[in-house]
């Protein structure tokens, strides 16, 4: 768990992770939902992704995609192209709405902090 939290809302939880991504990387919802221990529940990471834009601190929620590299949630951005922009101001390409070599740039929190 990040911060040591086990009490802290799923939710919460789920935008700690998304916080920890770096620059120039992403992830997808089901990662996080592993390295939470709730593997099943990609979904409510997608839901939590969905209200990322009220949060405080900033929640980088445009790192997060789905499984194919293909960003899924890019229609709860303030434009249709925002969560690209914000993704290329970053140096990762987007071609057809997917992340290319979305292999290398994946980031797997179960891998980089440990479970």
């Amino acid at each position: 768990m990040p911060s040591g939290k086990k009490d802290a809302g799923f939710f919460e939880q789920v935008y700690e992770v998304a916080r920890l991504i770096p620059k120039g990387r992403v992830t997808t919802y089901g990662a996080i939902a592993a390295y939470l221990g709730t593997k099943m529940s990609a979904r409510m990471v997608g839901w939590a992704m969905n209200g990322a834009g009220l949060v405080k601190p900033k929640v980088p929620a445009h790192r997060v995609v789905n499984r194919n590299g293909m960003l899924s949630g890019k229609m709860h951005f303030a434009t249709p192209t925002a969560m690209e922009e914000l993704l290329k101001k970053e140096k990762i390409k987007v071609e057809n709405d997917t992340v290319v070599d979305f292999e290398k740039k994946f980031w797997d929190p179960g891998k980089e902090l440990g479970w």
